[in-house]
């Protein structure tokens, strides 16, 4: 039976977001120091948005313009939908993740730093070095590769990854650098060049793995001073690797037919190797130069009682520009023609994103204030004595529903930011944990789990490390009766090894 072909009407509900709405949700993810830029990018934009306090107070004209011809429902070039509400964050029906994708979502460091107000600004300073590969080209000059080989050597030593190692084949190498440099180089060729930056400082640079770099460091050191605990660190790295990596120290002095106290000895040395060859430099492209980083929050102690403070040091104040708002008052008033009505709807249409963009501002900060406020609120008591143990079992509901906004909103707001206490700088998300019973009944915090498991670590046996079963049964004398996989899990949250893998000599 064939089916008919037609149009038929439905009526379905959907919600959508304003520009605002968008606006105000972007802002929120921003930090402190990411908004500054962001208002410095908006004022080179928009001649309409002006920095600094207005002074001028505007006439009867400009004030019935703002009223009545503020378009809610502007558009921006990019392209938002209509429908402005005045108040975007206090609906719950919103899905923001439906609306914002992951590519307009900026990518923020997780940034640490103090200043209450611009006067009281503490920073930390720049960290400067050199940078790794500008040293290591340097180095190119010093062997007796040809003007070629050089530019080779150079590109090769672009493919080294943060830690400093070499990970691409020979074979990879050499499609790699004809693909992209439309060079054809033999493979003898490009072995003999990644031969000779493997001996470049520091040692252990451009190694294919872990043990090739630890060779090498060792071979550096047993040519500068020969020793039985050096040749036998050699040794252990050289053959019995993988034994070594798994903590099969019995197997490998067995096999070795040395002394507990010789072993001891070149394990010794082998600690004091660099694993990662790169962190011998601070370098532009390994992203370990550190930079002036600024909380977001602080708070303050005023009359025995603590107060949270928003940081707005860099922040200017911002207002629509008056030459803008007199420009179209006059040729709002003006026969309109073409031209004159295209130039009227283009000094509107700045107006308006000027505006939005000072009104998506405001409602940032009084989020954030709101926010911050909850949770200073919540955990009230670690803020005062600075104690993990202090800290309170918290969910984002449980701040969502004491700031009057939806989860995803104090998500965004607790997603890279800071606050400076007394006790330190914290990330929002530091304040944000499960709740577990213990013996008495009382609800405690994960954290406090996590970190008397941590002090139970430390303060084992390194010679006959406890298990994980071990320490379910001293959390259990401790009143934090827990499952094993419990404990195994926090375990790798802290990132403490088995224990097989802690075990010393």
């Amino acid at each position: 039976m064939a089916q008919s072909i037609g149009l038929q009407q439905s009526l379905t509900q959907t919600t959508k977001l304003t520009p605002a709405q968008i606006q105000v949700i972007r802002m929120i993810e921003i930090p402190s120091i990411e908004l500054s830029q962001r208002i410095n990018e908006e004022l080179q934009e928009n001649p309409a948005l002006e920095e600094g306090r207005e002074e001028l107070i505007e006439d009867e004209r400009v004030k019935g313009l703002e009223e009545d011809e503020f378009d809610d429902n502007y558009m921006p070039e990019d392209g938002y939908d209509e429908g402005r509400q005045r108040d975007p964050l206090q609906n719950e029906d919103f899905n923001y993740e439906q609306y914002i994708s992951d590519d307009e979502t900026p990518s923020y460091m997780m940034q640490q730093a103090y200043s209450a107000a611009d006067e009281d600004r503490r920073e930390v300073p720049i960290i400067g070095g050199s940078s790794l590969i500008e040293e290591l080209k340097a180095q190119i000059y010093l062997t007796h590769m040809t003007k070629p080989q050089r530019h080779i050597a150079k590109w090769v030593l672009g493919n080294i990854d943060d830690d400093g190692y070499l990970r691409r084949t020979t074979e990879q190498l050499v499609d790699d650098i004809m693909f992209q440099e439309q060079l054809t180089v033999s493979d003898d060729e490009m072995e003999d060049i990644v031969r000779q930056i493997k001996q470049f400082d520091p040692p252990g640079i451009a190694s294919a793995n872990l043990q090739e770099c630890l060779l090498r460091q060792l071979d550096v050191k047993i040519e500068e001073n020969p020793s039985d605990s050096l040749q036998l660190a050699k040794e252990i790295i050289e053959r019995h690797f993988v034994s070594f990596s798994k903590h099969h120290f019995d197997k490998i002095i067995q096999r070795l037919g040395c002394t507990n106290e010789q072993f001891q000895d070149a394990v010794q040395e082998i600690l004091h190797l660099n694993q990662k060859p790169a962190n011998a430099f601070v370098g532009s492209v390994y992203e370990t130069q550190r930079e002036t980083i600024i909380p977001d929050f602080t708070i303050e102690e005023r009359d025995d009682e603590l107060f949270v403070v928003l940081n707005t040091g860099d922040i200017p104040e911002l207002h629509v520009s008056r030459e803008y708002s007199d420009m179209l008052a006059e040729y709002s008033a003006m026969p309109q023609d073409k031209e004159l009505r295209k130039a009227t709807s283009f000094i509107k249409q700045k107006i308006d994103s000027a505006r939005l963009f000072i009104d998506a501002i405001k409602q940032r900060n009084e989020t954030l204030m709101k926010t911050m406020t909850a949770i200073l609120k919540f955990q009230y008591d670690f803020f005062l004595d600075g104690e993990e143990t202090s800290l309170k079992p918290m969910v984002l509901q449980d701040i969502a529903d004491r700031a009057g906004y939806d989860v995803s909103t104090i998500s965004r707001v607790s997603n890279s930011k800071y606050v400076q206490t007394r006790f330190g700088v914290y990330p929002l998300k530091y304040f944000f944990s499960e709740s577990m019973t213990n013996s008495e009944g009382d609800e405690v915090s994960t954290r406090e789990i996590k970190k008397i498991l941590k002090e139970c670590v430390e303060a084992e046996d390194k010679q006959n490390p406890l298990t994980d079963e071990q320490l379910v049964e001293v959390l259990g004398e401790k009143g934090y009766p827990i499952a094993r996989r419990t404990v195994a899990k926090y375990r790798d949250l802290l990132g403490i090894p088995v224990a097989r893998m802690r075990k010393t000599l």
